[in-house]
């Protein structure tokens, strides 16, 4: 039996909802690591950035998924968690920290 366009959408609407719960727990706990280190200036640690690429791409090609795609998509994502961990600072602190 061939599988059809339609059946492939409904697969990926399904991996989306997935990958919206996981994003959406890992925005949790970006949020939490604003509690605990306060300060913007303590954000951007760029060894665990590395650390953090590496493991994916090297988890990712275990996995079948092309590094082509881990690489620059966990990119964006924590380029994107920097900027909401600097935005819930800036709550915590009352708009205060400029570090």
């Amino acid at each position: 039996m061939e599988i059809t366009m339609e059946e492939i959408r409904e697969e990926i609407d399904l991996i989306d909802k997935e990958i919206v719960l996981l994003l959406a727990r890992r925005q949790q706990c970006i949020e939490k690591a604003a509690l605990v280190k306060k300060k913007k200036s303590l954000v951007v640690d760029n060894k665990r950035i590395d650390e953090v690429i590496s493991k994916v791409s090297n988890f990712g090609v275990d996995c079948g998924l092309s590094s082509q795609i881990s690489i620059p998509l966990w990119t964006t994502l924590i380029n994107l968690s920097i900027e909401h961990e600097f935005k819930e600072i800036d709550k915590l602190s009352g708009g205060h920290d400029k570090t």
